[in-house]
This record gives C-alpha cells, structure tokens and sequence, in this order.
C-alpha cells in the first residue's frame, strides 16, 4: 500500500489499547485532522501473558516482579502491533506525531487521598523498540486532581459522535461498560456501569473453555434467574451516583461466586449475567439521560447480538445501533480514543473533563517517553 498523503506534518497518531476484557491489543493509526482512522491492526496477547495479567488483578506472590516482566511483555506487543501498521500503510514512523497507549489495567483504586491507578507498560521499551514518542500513564494525573482517571473517552465521543441538538448516548461494552452522554445543550457527561463482558467472559472460559460466548448463543440456552438477578443488582456500587468507574478489583469470579444461589445451572448463571449487563446499563441511561434518542454501542460486547437485544428491548424509543454505522468499528472505537489523547498531550491540551471524573479541574494528561 502507498504512503498515506498527509495535508500537515505530523498529523498522523497511532493509539494503542487493551482494555479488561484481556482480549489482545488494538492499534489504529489515526489521523487527528480528520478524527478518522486510516489502518487498524489487532493482535491477542499469548496465552501465558494473557493468563499473567488476569492473575495480575489479585494479590500474589513477587508481584513486583511479575509485574514488571509483564510489562515488558504488554511493550514488546504493542511495538509489534506499531510495526504491523507502519508497514501495513507504508507509513514511516517520522510521520508519526506520537503513539498513545493505554496500557494494561490491573489495579484501579480511584477514591480518596491516597487513590491510584495501575495499567502495566513499559513505555521507555516501547518507545526504544518504535522510535516514536510514546504518550502514556494516561490516567493518572486526574486522580492526581482528585478524579476517577476514568472514563477518559467522553471528550473523545464527543468529538465524533456528538450530534447537534439531540441527546445522544455511547455506550463501550469491554470487560467493564462505560456511557458517555453527549446532551443536546452541549454538555457532556460519563460514568462506569459496571460489568460488561468480563463475568460472561470468565464464567464461560471455567465451564466450556471458550475465551467469550459468541453472539449470546450460551447465555441464549439459559433462563435467567430472578433471584440471582436481584442478588447481584443489590451491589452498593450500581447506586453510587457519577462520578464513578470500577474494574476487576471488584467485579471477578469471586466476586459473582460469593452470591450465585445453590442448584442453577451454568447456562442459567450465563443468561443471568447477559441480562445483568443490559439491566445496568438501561438503568443508568434511564437515571441519567431520559431523553436520549440513540445509543451507540462499541466495544467486543457490541457484536454480541444477544445483548444488543436486551438493550434494545430495555429501551424502548432509544435506537439502539454499532458505532460502525457511524463510521467508526466497534473494535476501532477506544484505540482511537488513546490516539485523540495523546494529540491532546502533544499539542498541551487537557483531555480530561472534571464533570466525568470529578477532577479538580482540567488537566493534560500523559507521561511522555520521547522516541
């Protein structure tokens, strides 16, 4: 493929994420004069870095260690996946302003003083194997300024989701949901809703060995069970007000083996677990935004036909569609997020918006490792 013709120097990023539901890593290279994506490139992590960083989320033995061996492993990948796209576009890495990249999460402790934030990256190795400026540690410093660190993507789906004069939602369906509400006068807000595809994900991969449930069809086999629904709806972070995220730190197997109820069947539990992700988020967009007009769904649980459904039958009047038919694949959606973000690093502009995360006010977020 020929180079890829730039109107301006250096207005070509590359955004790099992986997000909680550990399904590998997406790169896009974007172009942040058109907020478009030109290439994009995924690559699952392997299977002994894949099970490292899940069990990463739990206290264990030498985590420091551990921790620092596989951040080198989510770097070595990234700067693969960079080679992948430069080449694939025939782009040099002159051309590129910077690259944004998430990092892996592993820890997400926001609140209070003494809050913090983990995604595991070694950026100065990313940056020594790409030759390109690495903008990372994107979270930190609004929980530095008494925020969340999350979600950082409202700004963004504001930019290219944002209609003019109607209240428009975006909802993100990882490991964890996320809901970006992009109000008609120009306001925007965001919050986490809770779990999206990681206890689907890891109830199936202990009971069927399968790293997701493909289009619901499990879950599809399944009644859900009222009793086990109320269980889990009962959890104290679904009525916390925004601002508010969460992660793996409390929403796990453990966690859902603490409450399953005596005697269901797994297909059951499966079914359950579907209709607590739709259930969650139905409910926030209703608490927040009544009078949203669309939802835009992205992420890997948006391909899931089954949870559209439920989504769609809980929200009724909401059109409910993939950020594809605006333009964007789902799976494209939050790498070039991270993209967007280190644009806003680079060019000294904040990227965070206090009325999501609570910051103390806006902030430029980002650790530079120069290439």
């Amino acid at each position: 493929m020929a180079s890829l013709p730039l109107t301006e120097p250096n207005q070509l990023y590359i955004g790099l994420m992986s997000g909680t539901s550990l399904d590998g890593i997406d790169g896009v290279l974007f172009d942040a004069q058109r907020l478009a994506v030109t290439s994009h490139v995924h690559a699952p992590f392997s299977p002994a870095l894949r099970d490292e960083l899940l069990a990463l989320n739990t206290p264990g033995d030498n985590e420091l260690h551990r921790a620092a061996l596989a951040a080198n492993g989510v770097a070595r990948g990234y700067a693969d996946l960079v080679a992948q796209l430069l080449e694939a576009t025939g782009t040099r890495r002159e051309q590129v302003a910077a690259l944004g990249a998430h990092g892996q999460t592993v820890r997400h402790r926001p609140d209070g003083i003494e809050g913090y934030t983990t995604q595991l990256l070694n950026g100065a190795l990313l940056a020594e194997q790409t030759g390109i400026d690495v903008v990372c540690d994107l979270r930190s410093r609004d929980i530095a300024a008494g925020g969340q660190g999350a979600p950082l993507v409202p700004a963004f789906h504001r930019a290219v989701f944002g209609t003019e004069g109607q209240d428009t939602a975006v909802l993100n369906l990882g490991g964890i949901s996320n809901l970006s509400l992009l109000f008609a006068d120009g306001r925007t807000g965001g919050f986490d809703c809770g779990p999206a595809n990681c206890l689907m994900d890891g109830w199936i991969a202990r009971h069927q060995g399968k790293a997701y449930d493909t289009d619901g069809a499990w879950a599809a086999t399944g009644r859900v069970s009222p009793a086990l629904l109320a269980t889990l709806l009962a959890e104290p972070f679904f009525a916390l007000p925004p601002p508010r995220s969460t992660g793996r730190d409390l929403f796990h197997l453990g966690w859902l083996q603490a409450r399953l109820i005596p005697g269901l069947a797994p297909e059951d539990v499966q079914a359950t677990l579907l209709e607590l992700s739709a259930r969650i988020v139905a409910e926030s967009l209703q608490g927040q935004m009544r009078g949203a007009k669309s939802l835009i769904a992205c992420g890997g649980g948006a391909l899931n036909g089954r949870l559209m459904q439920r989504l769609s039958d809980l929200l009724p009047g909401v059109a409910v569609e993939s950020s594809a038919a605006r333009g964007l694949p789902v799976d494209q959606v939050e790498a070039a997020a991270f993209a967007w973000l280190a644009m806003r690093f680079k060019t000294k502009r904040p990227g965070n918006l206090p009325a999501v995360t609570g910051a103390a006010g806006l902030r430029v977020l980002g650790a530079l490792y120069p290439g």
